[in-house]
């Protein structure tokens, strides 16, 4: 999927050339403390990873926050959470109504996390690795003191190549595994997960966090995926080879992030089941939301403090 390529930084200009194609011309919007809102889902892992880093970063009151319902249909996210179904801040109903606002005849899919430009109430950009990416490098004046150095110099080449392999392997990876028209297509997308899987508890034996002792990026992005796998993935995409909790680096890290302020108050479990399994009907046509698993264990011990 191609996205709105346009992004927010501290140096405003305009440029035509195409980002990942020519249909879209790339713009540049400035960095303007309360002109911005972040709209995002709690039931998905890609707009689960900007709302984590906008609370990180300490940016709650620099850029205001819209959540849409965990359950949308083939036009839309729509603000069922909001009283009256209406963002107080937009006014609309539908996210797809700040990408017509912008693109009267949008021809992609309206997604989440987007960032809206709340004077003109249209949407400025949905690409989401960009979107994170730029609150920590474009909006650094706006930090709070004590934020999280999530993209550290010291380590960056080596965390590149770590997001993506994370990326490809283990994000896309659980969709590869459920969306899989074959035998043969799953049978090979299984295997390429678990050996990413295999190769993250395996990093994570001796270490803390992706990249050491603190948090970064790439823990943000990993932590999105872990959180909804044994509640969605291991069951619903069929990647069952066994669960988190059964793999001990890996559980511990992921509790570990959980119990970390910014993280385990932006998971909703009952918000992402109902994404996953009442939006996707291909998979599960009954529509029925299973009951477990208990989130109660994500609040147990992790003893990473050792690391």
């Amino acid at each position: 999927m191609n996205y709105i390529p346009d992004r927010i930084t501290r140096t405003e200009g305009r440029s035509e050339d195409g980002h990942d194609d020519q249909e879209l011309a790339v713009r540049t919007w400035p960095v303007e403390p309360g002109r911005y809102r972040l709209v995002a889902a709690k039931a998905c892992p890609w707009a689960n990873r900007a709302i984590i880093v906008r609370t990180l970063l300490g940016l709650d009151d620099v850029i205001s926050l819209g959540l849409t319902g965990p359950t949308h249909d083939a036009r839309s996210w729509t603000f069922d959470l909001d009283p009256g179904g209406v963002d107080p801040v937009l006014g609309y109903e539908r996210l797809q109504e700040a990408y017509f606002a912008r693109y009267p005849d949008y021809p992609r899919g309206i997604t989440v996390p987007a960032m809206v430009d709340v004077p003109t109430r249209s949407v400025v950009t949905n690409d989401f690795p960009w979107i994170t990416h730029d609150l920590f490098f474009e909006w650094r004046d706006h930090h709070r003191a004590d934020a999280p150095d999530l993209w550290p110099d010291a380590v960056r080449d080596e965390m590149e190549q770590v997001m993506q392999r994370v990326f490809t392997e283990v994000n896309n990876g659980v969709y590869r595994c459920g969306f899989a028209g074959s035998q043969d297509t799953y049978d090979a997308a299984y295997d390429r997960l678990w050996a990413a899987m295999d190769w993250l508890e395996e990093r994570l034996s001796d270490r803390r966090f992706l990249m050491g002792g603190s948090i970064t990026e790439a823990d943000v992005r990993l932590f999105t995926t872990l959180a909804r796998f044994d509640a969605v993935y291991h069951g619903h995409f069929k990647c069952n080879r066994n669960k988190l909790t059964e793999m001990p680096a890996l559980w511990g890290y992921a509790r570990d992030l959980f119990q970390t302020p910014g993280f385990g108050e932006t998971i909703d479990f009952d918000q992402i089941k109902a994404h996953y399994y009442v939006v996707h009907e291909d998979i599960n046509p009954t529509g029925i939301i299973p009951r477990g698993p208990d989130p109660s264990a994500w609040l147990t011990p992790h003893g990473r403090e050792r690391l």
